[in-house]
């Protein structure tokens, strides 16, 4: 059997002995993608309708759907906490990408300001204070960053 995977459209031929009944998770050898395949089994001639359904039959086959669908759904309910998984790892991703771009905007922001220092000393002299004492305090972080290797 041909299966192909819905991420990147590569084509794979696999054992049909190696697919049960219920389906199974499969992971592309191209892009590492996993998803939930299931063998779909294609009548060969049209099913024909022998009697007429009432309103009764109708709400019957609502709840075999129901049913169906619910069952569907606990199969695949692995497939659900892995992409949970995944978004929580996006999560994180975007954290350390925030941090990281704070930190590199504030090294920024102090190498301007010490670029600076004299201009902005001449205009606001009360900064002159405040400036020496942000410059000892990075110094100190230095101090103990280097300490602790």
């Amino acid at each position: 059997m041909i299966i192909t995977c819905p991420n990147c459209k590569k084509k794979f031929e696999i054992d049909s002995s190696l697919m049960p009944p219920e389906g199974r998770n499969l992971q592309c050898g191209s892009c590492d993608n996993v998803w939930f395949y299931e063998v779909k089994v294609e009548s060969p001639e049209p099913l024909k309708l022998d009697k007429n359904i009432s309103d009764d039959g109708k709400r019957g086959n609502i709840t075999k759907k129901k049913e169906n669908n619910e069952k569907i759904y606990k199969k695949r309910q692995p497939e659900i906490k892995n992409k949970s998984k995944k978004n929580l790892e996006k999560t994180n991703n975007k954290f350390f990408s925030y941090l990281v771009v704070f930190i590199i905007s504030f090294i920024a922001l102090v190498i301007l300001v010490d670029t600076l220092k004299t201009p902005l000393i001449n205009t606001f002299p009360g900064l002159e204070v405040i400036l020496f004492n942000l410059f000892e305090t990075l110094q100190d972080l230095k101090l103990f960053i280097i300490d602790l290797y």
